[in-house]
């Protein structure tokens, strides 16, 4: 594995590389292709393994000679002990989970932290299509049409600071983002992509 400068990852893997301690034991959950999980193994010197239900994208982190385990998010959780991990990551798929708040919950067993990072639904741009076209929206961070989205809950930065506040959920750090920019204020309409830290301390 060759080092990536920080100018060329995406904006919320830069994010979460600044939200980890270095030396951390990690799970990322929902891994994809590893490009997270291989920028902090080699710039946060993680201690990091994924799981990933794709067979071809189990492939290609093997390829980036990560540790990746063929599981499912809404069910490869409870096979961890308790505390297990210093973090563990959803970042763009607790939206796709079956079970949020039942994955949540295992996340944050098995996590000293957990770090959650998901497409903001009420973006304005969003909220723009569906009130002047009527038509669900598409936009950078959600670009699947309807019929096609793997996206099955939807929810905005307000969403989950409500289920954060109602669950006892600690919210540590929060980071709302644009396409390239982190965004300081009204984030629940700029913002595309939210990374939050939590905890249940």
């Amino acid at each position: 594995m060759t080092s990536k400068r920080k100018e060329e990852l995406r904006l919320d893997h830069t994010v979460i590389g600044e939200m980890i301690e270095p030396g951390s034991m990690v799970l990322d959950m929902g891994c994809g292709n590893g490009d997270l999980l291989e920028y902090l193994v080699l710039n946060q010197n993680v201690r990091g393994s994924g799981v990933e239900i794709s067979e071809e994208a189990i492939y290609k982190c093997v390829e980036k000679g990560l540790s990746v385990s063929h599981g499912d998010i809404d069910s490869g959780l409870k096979e961890y002990p308790d505390a297990f991990f210093d973090y563990v990551i959803f970042n763009q798929t607790m939206q796709q989970v079956h079970r949020p708040m039942e994955a949540m919950m295992e996340a944050l067993r098995i996590g000293k932290k957990v770090i959650i990072g998901f497409p903001n639904f009420c973006h304005i741009k969003a909220r723009m299509q569906i009130f002047f076209g009527g038509r669900v929206p598409v936009t950078p961070s959600l670009p699947y049409s309807w019929y096609d989205t793997p996206n099955l809950h939807f929810l905005s930065i307000k969403n989950f600071t409500d289920f954060c506040a109602e669950q006892g959920i600690i919210i540590e750090k929060k980071v709302f983002l644009s396409q390239k920019r982190i965004i300081k204020i009204f984030s629940n309409i700029f913002a595309l992509n939210a990374v939050f830290q939590v905890s249940r301390r």
